[in-house]
């Protein structure tokens, strides 16, 4: 898996969802702002300092709170991802979509 930052996924226990959910966050930070004279803003060298999820809801069945488990990263197999949710490029070759082996 890609090193996108992310230290954690979620799981459903609802419905087995691994792939989509809406995540409420906050986030505190230190940045420098920079406007040019035109006024333009740039934002450049941002620190988080503080950052934590408030709540996380399922997309599927719209579950939340104790339905919905936090799992590392590294421990979610590619074989529970839905083939329907994975990258073509990780698709067992005889699941892939007609468009992907041409």
């Amino acid at each position: 898996m890609p090193d996108n930052g992310v230290s954690a996924r979620y799981r459903c226990s609802g419905c087995g969802n691994l792939t989509r959910f809406d995540v409420v966050s906050s986030r505190r930070t230190r940045a420098f702002h920079h406007f040019s004279v035109g006024g333009d803003l740039s934002i450049e060298g941002e620190e988080v300092l503080d950052a934590r999820v408030e709540e996380v809801t399922c997309r599927w069945c719209g579950a939340s709170g104790a339905s919905i488990e936090e799992i590392p990263v590294d421990e979610v197999p590619v074989d529970e991802v839905p083939v329907d949710e994975m990258p073509v490029d990780e698709m067992p070759v005889d699941e892939m979509p007609v468009e992907a082996v041409e």
